[in-house]
């Protein structure tokens, strides 16, 4: 029986071997330990042309190893008006060649508020995005657009924020970053397992218990203060209480994707799928 949960990495696993490298090592790596999950790091740019798409697409066919894009970091959804058509193109383009490469779900960071009260700057960023999937659906290209959680206050990126944007367009879905919600407010809240329950709720009432079957998940330990997200830690180092993270989305009947973004990608990834398994009872 599969694991409800595929359990991967954001970007190839450190250990990825010199041939073949890259993107197609790290996804026959991945999938030799263990692993059947793997987000292209695309965080600086899109690099990458058709012929390694397509490279990269057989490579995760072949190890059934399943894929998403981190797309650049430089994408705000509320940029000004003279900036937005390069920031809209960023995501374009993962969203493009992600799709050429085989990748279902394509994460960004949406913004920043720029001190703004988030239902106004909700009110931009909504038509923007609904544009870009306008656009890909066109050229008939249905890649799932997931805004990421942020871990700073000051970043456009709620929970509420997300919910409001997967809530208004169809084919955008969080991802649900859980160390970046731990660190947000900077004072240590969303911890327990009440609290991660109640955000549960929060999310399949706002999208449906369908939407509980497909969630996408960032997960490590993470160094916060009060504004908010430093750094990632590795998974002892962390304070986030992992364990009960896990029984609780087993108690939700959540299925989906767990990528870990610790300084040691695939060795907390394990971890975290040996931690499922005991909660779960799984595997």
């Amino acid at each position: 029986m599969p694991l409800s949960f595929r359990f991967g990495t954001v970007g190839s696993p450190k250990a990825t071997p010199s041939k073949p490298s890259g993107t197609v090592g790290g996804i026959h790596y991945a999938a030799s330990i263990g692993l059947d999950a793997l987000e292209l790091a695309w965080v600086q740019g899109v690099r990458a042309g058709e012929t390694a798409c397509a490279t990269i697409k057989q490579a995760a066919t072949e190890t059934g190893v399943v894929l998403s894009v981190h797309a650049p970091y430089y994408i705000n959804l509320n940029g000004d008006n003279k900036k937005w058509p390069r920031l809209r193109q960023y995501l374009i383009d993962a969203a493009h060649f992600g799709n050429l490469a085989g990748a279902t779900d394509i994460i960004f960071h949406p913004g920043t508020y720029f001190g703004r009260p988030a239902n106004e700057v909700l009110q931009v960023s909504i038509p923007r995005l609904q544009g870009c999937v306008d656009e890909l659906r066109a050229n008939g290209n249905l890649v799932t657009l997931r805004p990421e959680i942020s871990g700073k206050a000051a970043m456009l990126g709620s929970l509420a924020d997300v919910l409001e944007m997967s809530k208004t367009i169809p084919g955008v879905i969080p991802c649900l970053d859980f160390a970046h919600l731990h660190a947000r407010l900077g004072d240590g809240a969303m911890n327990t397992y009440d609290e991660w329950m109640t955000a549960l709720d929060i999310y399949r009432k706002a999208l449906g218990d369908a939407a509980m079957q497909q969630l996408h998940i960032h997960l490590s330990g993470i160094n916060y203060g009060p504004k908010g997200e430093k750094n990632h830690l590795i998974m002892e180092e962390a304070d986030l209480d992992f364990r009960n993270l896990m029984r609780a989305l087993h108690a939700s009947n959540a299925e989906g994707r767990i990528l870990c973004e610790s300084p040691v990608l695939e060795v907390d990834a394990l971890k975290f799928r040996q931690l499922w398994m005991e909660v779960s009872g799984e595997g």
